[in-house]
Order: C-alpha cells, then sequence, then structure tokens
C-alpha cells in the first residue's frame, strides 16, 4: 500500500467516478483503475461497488475511508509542518468563502491581508457554508467560513462577524416602504430562494419550523446575484445579508420583525494541522474585526434573538 493509492481511492470517492477522479488528478484512467484493483488485492477487499455511470462504497470501503483520509492528513500536517521548520518564507492559505461575503465582505479583506504578508499565497474557495464545512470535516480544505444553528464539535471556530438577515423587495414592492415585515408574511409572498444546505435558508427553515407556515417558493437557485435579478425583475423576493442590498438602488432592505441575524465564522478542523499561513489569516481576519470576534458561541436558542 502506498500514498498514491490512498489518494486515487479518496478522489474517486469524491467524485463517485473512476473517470472523473482520473481527470481530476491528470492521470489516465487505467493507471488509476489498475492503482485500486493492487489496493484491493492487497487488503483482500472489496472496497468500491463498480457500476455502469457510478461508483459507490461497500460497507469495507467505508471503514477504509476514514483511514485513508486520517493518513492523507496526517502526511500534508507532516510535510507542512516540516516545511515550516525549514524556515520557508513563502506558504498557502486555502480557506472557502460562501460566494454572497467573497463578493461583499472579503475583498477589502484579501486586499489588506496580501498587503500585510505580499509573500504568502491565497487560494479562495467559493463553495456554500454547508459544504465548506463539509470540505474542513473531511480535510479537504484547511478552513472556512461557516454559517448556522449547529457547531460542530469536530471543528475549532471563532466567530467573526455578525450580520442581519433582510427582506430583499423592487421599490414598487408593498413591503418596500414599511419598516419591518413578519417570518409569516415573508413566507406567504412568492419567494426566489436558495436551495437546502444554504445558511440562510437553513436558519429561516430553522426558525419557522414549528410554525407549520409553508413556504410559497416559486423559484431556487444558490447563484445569488442571479436572485438579486430576479427580484429586480419581480419573480419573487427573497433574503440576503444587509450588506448585499445596502447600496443597491433597485433593490429595498426591510429588517424582520422580530430582527434576524446570522453569526459567521472562520473554521478549520479541531485535530488538524493549521500552519503558520493560516493561522496568520484568522489573526489576521480576528483583528479586522475584533468587535465582535472571539465571543462566546451563542446557544441554540440564542441564534435567531
Amino acid at each position: 500500500m502506498d500514498l498514491r493509492q490512498l489518494r486515487f481511492f479518496v478522489e474517486i470517492v469524491r467524485q463517485r467516478s473512476f473517470t472523473k477522479a482520473a481527470e481530476e488528478l491528470h492521470i489516465a484512467q487505467p493507471a488509476v483503475s489498475m492503482a485500486i484493483k493492487k489496493l484491493e488485492e492487497e487488503l483482500d477487499q472489496v472496497l468500491l461497488n463498480r457500476q455502469e455511470k457510478r461508483v459507490s462504497l461497500t460497507a469495507e470501503g467505508e471503514m477504509f475511508l476514514e483511514h485513508a483520509r486520517k493518513i492523507l492528513e496526517q502526511v500534508k500536517a507532516a510535510e507542512m509542518e516540516m516545511g515550516e521548520l525549514r524556515g520557508l518564507a513563502r506558504g498557502e492559505v486555502r480557506v472557502g468563502i460562501p460566494p454572497m461575503l467573497s463578493s461583499y465582505f472579503f475583498p477589502d479583506i484579501i486586499r489588506d491581508f496580501m498587503g500585510r504578508y505580499p509573500n504568502l499565497r491565497l487560494s479562495v474557495y467559493g463553495e456554500g457554508a454547508w459544504r465548506i464545512q463539509k470540505m474542513i470535516e473531511q480535510g479537504e480544505l484547511d478552513m472556512g467560513v461557516i454559517a448556522g444553528s449547529a457547531y460542530p464539535e469536530n471543528l475549532e471556530m471563532r466567530r467573526f462577524l455578525r450580520e442581519e438577515v433582510v427582506v430583499s423587495v423592487p421599490p414598487g414592492h408593498p413591503f418596500a416602504d414599511r419598516p419591518s415585515v413578519t417570518l409569516g408574511e415573508f413566507m406567504r409572498q412568492p419567494l426566489v430562494f436558495y436551495k437546502e444546505g444554504y445558511y440562510i435558508r437553513e436558519l429561516i427553515f430553522d426558525v419557522t419550523k414549528e410554525s407549520g407556515i409553508v413556504p410559497n417558493i416559486v423559484f431556487e437557485t444558490n447563484l445569488f446575484s442571479l436572485v438579486k435579478s430576479l427580484v429586480r425583475n419581480g419573480l419573487g423576493i427573497s433574503t440576503f445579508l444587509r450588506m448585499v442590498v445596502t447600496n443597491d438602488d433597485d433593490l429595498k432592505a426591510v429588517s424582520f420583525d422580530p430582527p434576524l441575524y446570522l453569526d459567521l465564522l472562520i473554521a478549520w478542523k479541531r485535530q488538524g494541522y493549521l500552519s503558520r499561513a493560516n493561522r496568520a489569516f484568522v489573526d489576521f481576519l480576528l483583528e479586522q474585526t475584533k468587535g465582535y470576534a472571539g465571543q462566546t458561541l451563542p446557544s441554540k436558542s440564542q441564534e435567531a434573538m
């Protein structure tokens, strides 16, 4: 067994396809297939179910996947730590940031961070907060911005921002001149809404899950720029973080009654190794948002207050 086989195996599981894994790894598919076949022979176990267009894990494969991920994470941590001990001047920051935040909050943070640390390379992965959390837990990302109602025990987290979630409507909408609307009023309107797993959707559904109100969703997408365009064109109304619509003359921001807030956190794996470069980014982010960073995490009953 070697690391190459483990990397191939984990990538096949991630892509659910030998072909896509080979493309991602920039390796011919027969070489990938041969490596996995040899791995299964060495272990004397079938790890993957080969179906016509889809690959799935066997029970033995599920167990082996945990070990493979841990081994690869430990190798990566060792390589990074040894590199730092050699006094490398350069490093890489890999952080996942949801698209809405990467467009409206993080550009200044990234610019100023790169100004302070010009020798560091910064890679930003644009995924939804739920997907970012899973990528961190599975070792696919070093750290990222997460949000929502649950704080996983296997992640280390620091809050850096609390932002109001507002109703977004076009200027001529009946809600446009109101100071606030209730969640019930909002849910009964035609909604251009985010798909399952998107942090704003999960927050609102968590708050209203015992009310029995069925949302009137007419269109679903996680492309927030498309949501803005559709709201402007009158297809329905939606929600955004207040920062997204504050300077938009074509949209009105209306508070919920009671107001609704979302806590945003920078997170990384609790037992994982966070490089100096990544630690520098966390420290810089908390420094720039020190008015809110570092406070005790709220209990679930306080999150929507």
